[in-house]
């Protein structure tokens, strides 16, 4: 299909496909068996200038946008979505300093992000899950500094990464409007990590808990210099970041369509292989509509963003719930059509069921972006 990339954006989509093909693939069972984070394969991808893709060139990146940050996701992910998922959590991280930060901020982070230093996003807790306004960490000003207490939960890169965009309340009896956003490094006096998530798919993705107590960080690192503004921080984060997820579910389902395609073109049953069956061409042709209808929609919704256009919030939820609901489909369906074999560690597409799941979940459930999406049309804003 001709998606009509530009010469650099064939050339980094090239660059990821090799990486995945000759670095990842061959330590992907093994990874997800141990759970182990994949620290060579995030030092490959700093070396080959990945991590910088959707960087401005001023602070060290490769010039790109959302665009090129969803074409590497994919391609990753294609091969795995739990290694792939370290990658774009990072631009997770990123995108409140890049978007909302003064540019003493930007220019102090993003050459170090661009360069390779793992980043997270901390806005999660036990009871501010859908319901982001009900942060409970709170951020006091004391002089020259914030003083932290509170505790984040299921934070990716949480215990890897080493620099933090944190969510936290400076003034509670204002809800959403009171939520501020912080840079915290990792090594942060009062900054500390505790339970380190077991999880049924993404594996050797960290998932952890960052917890704070009398955490003094910087006035300074207040992102953007204003206190309140850690929602609409938040929100313009997640419209840039979740056709990333949906690059992600796309990625795992189109890897899943590589190996039912290759399966049922060389497994033999009653004296032909099963990809003469009718009923398997019938899955696999399903399986192949709805991975390009995602792909289309996630590019449409990326190159929106670094368009500028001004609300991209219900196409970046269309792209997200269209991915991530087909990665779930297209997987269920490899595992089918490999039958006995599907369920069995010895091929990859059990792995990508299990991986494909949290797509539908994390960075807001699909329930949830449905709601946005209506919103959206009601209020007029969707087209």
């Amino acid at each position: 299909m001709e998606y009509f990339f530009t010469d650099t954006q064939k050339e980094i989509r090239d660059l990821a496909r090799r990486f995945a093909q000759e670095k990842m693939k061959p330590v992907r069972a093994e990874l997800d068996r141990t759970g182990e984070f994949p620290f060579e394969l995030m030092k490959g991808m700093a070396d080959l200038g990945l991590m910088g893709v959707y960087f401005p060139e001023d602070y060290g990146g490769l010039g790109g946008g959302i665009m090129e940050m969803c074409i590497v996701v994919e391609e990753l992910c294609r091969i795995d979505g739990a290694a792939g998922l370290c990658y774009a959590a990072c631009g997770l991280g990123a995108f409140p300093i890049l978007i909302g930060g003064t540019e003493e901020q930007k220019r102090r982070f993003m050459p170090r992000l661009a360069a390779g230093e793992l980043a997270a996003f901390a806005i999660t807790e036990a009871n501010a899950g859908s319901d982001s306004s009900n942060v409970k960490t709170r951020a006091r000003r004391d002089g020259d500094y914030y003083v932290l207490n509170g505790t984040k939960q299921f934070i990716t890169n949480g215990s890897v990464a080493k620099i933090y965009s944190v969510i936290a309340s400076t003034n509670p009896s204002r809800g959403a409007r009171g939520l501020s956003a912080f840079i915290i490094e990792d090594g942060t006096p009062g900054f500390t990590y505790g339970k380190i998530e077991d999880k049924m798919g993404i594996r050797c993705s960290k998932t952890a808990e960052l917890v704070f107590q009398d955490c003094r960080v910087p006035a300074a690192n207040l992102i953007g210099g204003k206190e309140g503004h850690g929602f609409i921080h938040t929100m313009r984060t997640f419209d840039r970041t979740r056709p990333g997820v949906g690059a992600q579910a796309l990625g795992i389902a189109a890897g899943a369509l590589d190996e039912a395609l290759e399966y049922a073109r060389t497994r033999i049953q009653f004296d032909a292989p099963i990809a003469s069956f009718q009923a398997v061409q019938m899955m696999l042709a399903d399986m192949a509509i709805q991975v390009e209808a995602s792909r289309n929609l996630i590019y449409q919704a990326a190159r929106a963003a670094d368009a500028g256009a001004r609300n991209t919030s219900a196409i970046a939820s269309m792209a997200k719930v269209l991915a991530s609901d087909t990665a779930m489909k297209v997987t269920t369906d490899a595992v089918q059509i490999l039958g006995g074999y599907g369920y069995m560690r010895d091929y990859p597409v059990e792995k990508m069921m299990r991986d494909a799941k949290i797509t539908q979940i994390y960075e807001g459930t699909n329930q949830i972006q449905r709601l946005v999406i209506a919103s959206e049309l009601i209020k007029g804003t969707a087209w």
